[in-house]
């Protein structure tokens, strides 16, 4: 019996330690880590930087509320605005407490109440981010969703145009739509996009979740296509397993959040926040960067290479090290199959294999997860 609700189908592997981009099981097993704890352990686990500054913030204190101006909030705040080329930063624990705050946000800077997000995107659990997610297998059994959020299909440019209107305050939208199947905005929509909310006083919202810090191989997505998001929202990656997020926006954005106006008692946590700012440190150094890069397209090369002509795999794409590898057969079987044989991945919803390994990952691990994919594909294909 397990004194848990049932809200997630676990797997038979329970960790007894983690290190780099290996797990070890209970079991006694060992198995390489390409899920990244679904996007969050973008350095791998326990990376000994994060893990001192960890050390060092819990000898000086673990949490005194916002009422108190913190330093490591500051310097977290300023690596991420930098980064990012925008000005002022809310912390919050999660991406779903992050889009809330930048739904939040958008409709009181525009005093509008329509927010355009896409179908197969995926934007959080809670009531509005339910609302925002383009996918209604979450929303079952919840009853009536929040009102005004409009779903149009990805990469439709018309769509938009045809629905973004006066009260339009904000579009909502992921650069690759991670849990939605890996699904990535084509740049002319992108670009058409962010000129249209500029042309028409909406507001672009990008969800950088799952993609951003150094996910694609830039430090966020929206970068690989030059547009300027008036706000952005992060967690998984920043944090590298602790619990962060946040919502990053425009200078002329701050008067709609002064005080009262928005709150989180456990939000910049130091503890969180230390980490969070010695992520950035290692993820946003340009050379770091460019290996994630190169790795991400080494990833992609392989997979081209051994898996394109298999007739169980329909299509593989991705940006960076997010891939997603579309199959003609339900992905599930597989990928426990997979586990056994020492490789854990992820689904994207029923047909797709996600890999998410770490940025620092080794083109021998990667070699090794592409044989042991190939070969369990394989295995299907002889016995469908």
């Amino acid at each position: 019996m397990s004194y848990l609700f049932p809200t997630y189908q676990r797997w038979e592997i329970e960790p007894e330690k983690a290190e780099g981009t290996m797990i070890f099981g209970k079991d006694g097993r060992q198995y390489l880590d390409f899920t990244s704890g679904i996007g969050v352990s973008n350095l791998g686990h326990r990376p000994k930087e994060v893990e001192q500054a960890i050390k060092t913030q819990l000898e000086l204190f673990w949490h005194v509320s916002n009422l108190f101006p913190q330093s490591i909030q500051e310097e977290a705040a300023e690596k991420l605005a930098e980064a990012s080329g925008l000005d002022c930063v809310f912390f919050a624990n999660s991406g779903a407490e992050a889009n809330e705050a930048a739904i939040k946000l958008a409709r009181k800077a525009t005093g509008r109440p329509k927010i355009i997000t896409f179908l197969q995107s995926f934007h959080g659990r809670t009531f509005a981010g339910m609302a925002a997610t383009g996918q209604d297998k979450i929303k079952q059994g919840f009853g009536s969703m929040l009102e005004t959020f409009i779903h149009l299909p990805f990469n439709d440019l018309q769509a938009l145009e045809n629905e973004l209107d006066a009260e339009t305050a904000a579009v909502m939208i992921e650069i690759v739509q991670g849990e939605g199947g890996v699904h990535v905005a084509n740049e002319e929509f992108i670009k058409e996009a962010a000129k249209l909310c500029s042309e028409n006083g909406v507001l672009l919202i990008v969800d950088e979740i799952q993609t951003g810090i150094g996910r694609t191989g830039k430090p966020f997505a929206f970068q690989h296509f030059g547009i300027e998001p008036d706000i952005i929202t992060v967690a998984k990656g920043l944090g590298n397993g602790l619990p962060i997020g946040a919502a990053a926006g425009k200078a002329e954005l701050a008067e709609f959040f002064g005080p009262g106006s928005h709150g989180s008692t456990f939000g910049g946590n130091p503890i969180s926040t230390a980490a969070a700012s010695a992520v950035m440190e290692i993820v946003f150094d340009k050379d770091f960067l460019q290996k994630a890069a190169e790795n991400g397209n080494y990833l992609f090369d392989l997979l081209q290479q051994h898996l394109c002509s298999m007739d169980i795999v329909k299509e593989i794409r991705g940006l960076g090290l997010m891939a997603g590898i579309e199959l003609t057969v339900t992905a599930q079987p597989i990928l426990a199959e997979m586990r056994q044989a020492g490789i854990l991945a992820l689904p994207a919803g029923e047909k797709v294999i996600r890999l998410l390994p770490p940025l620092n990952v080794t083109r021998e691990e990667i070699e090794k997860a592409v044989h042991i994919l190939k070969g369990t594909l394989r295995k299907h294909v002889i016995t469908a």
